[in-house]
């Protein structure tokens, strides 16, 4: 594996960026890609690497971008006779390079950690914190009275919230980004606030139907619409009859797996931006526009090609394949 992918990868990772690494593990001649030939793909769909032909490129951008949005890793094959190459358990796609060969490619997504913001010094609060980081979420403790020694499962303890620096993050990240409210009557109003500017997935309460109506009503005259406040959960948790707070904290991160793991029609999170794709006139390759190279201008449309060769081969002779797509 090349040294400059592995240092992004590094690099990715510490910012908290979703990416996707991609493999050749089974190449048949005369494909000029060879086992071990890796590549990294972000999530705005930016290759990074080599695989073999520049034509494979296209193909393997569009099934990484895939990968990340369902967090499944898959193996594709790039074949000259996809008809004739079915395997268990292998996506088939054409094979556009001129070389003949066919590429086995595994793309593996690597997403960051869930993260969860805490608020309150509860000592729910407290218990939400350490099992939430046994879980493997990245936990943000927030409250004026907040400290290392009150939290020492934390990543971060802040003071202050400053909501902006989560709205602003990839989407990805706002996918996985969990909140719950633990205040237990100290600044609760606030506390909801400013986890709502963070737009997270989930937002739990942990407080009584009738303290909740309270805060609801501050809330709408601060200017929060009834629509935001209908997707806070509360009481938060599922309802398992628990009183401790680790039984709350139990019942809190049941409900947030949930959420997680929920349907894409059912769930509430943010959804992923559709990436725009044109079909290459020539061999009939998806290309993924944003990241197209080759690109050419011709009657007033614009034509994008999954590589050099079939950009030229439109334009020796343009008419023939502008009409083909035309019809």
């Amino acid at each position: 594996m090349r040294i400059d992918v592995l240092q992004l990868a590094a690099d990715l990772t510490r910012s908290g960026e979703a990416f996707a690494i991609a493999v050749v593990v089974r190449r048949e001649p005369a494909s000029s890609a060879q086992v071990g030939n890796t590549a990294l793909v972000t999530e705005s769909g930016h290759f990074h690497g080599w695989l073999g032909g520049s034509c494979i490129q296209p193909t393997v951008v569009r099934e990484a971008i895939a990968a990340l949005a369902d967090a499944t890793p898959r193996l594709i094959s790039l074949s000259p006779d996809p008809n004739a190459d079915h395997r268990p358990g292998v996506k088939v796609l054409p094979m556009t390079c001129h070389s003949g060969g066919s590429v086995d490619i595994y793309i593996e997504p690597l997403m960051p950690a869930p993260r969860l913001l805490v608020f309150g010094v509860s000592a729910a609060a407290q218990a939400l914190a350490r099992l939430g980081r046994a879980m493997g979420y990245a936990i943000d403790a927030v409250d004026p009275e907040a400290d290392s020694a009150t939290f020492p499962d934390a990543d971060r303890v802040m003071t202050e919230f400053v909501a902006d620096e989560f709205r602003t993050r990839p989407a990805s990240q706002r996918r996985r980004l969990f909140a719950v409210v633990a205040t237990l009557g100290q600044r609760d109003e606030e506390a909801v606030w400013a986890a709502l500017g963070a737009e997270p997935a989930y937002l739990g309460v942990v407080a009584s139907r009738r303290r909740f109506a309270q805060i609801r009503q501050t809330l709408l005259g601060r200017g929060a619409s009834p629509e935001m406040l209908d997707r806070i959960a509360n009481p938060a948790g599922i309802d398992i009859g628990a009183t401790a707070p680790e039984e709350v904290a139990l019942s809190i991160m049941a409900e947030i797996v949930q959420v997680r793991h929920a349907p894409a029609s059912t769930n509430a999170e943010p959804q992923r931006a559709v990436t725009p794709e044109e079909l290459d006139p020539v061999c009939g390759m998806t290309v993924v526009v944003a990241t197209a190279r080759d690109v050419v201008e011709h009657g007033g449309r614009t034509y994008y090609f999954c590589c050099g060769g079939c950009r030229e081969r439109f334009l020796a002779t343009p008419e023939r394949y502008a009409v083909i797509v035309a019809s």
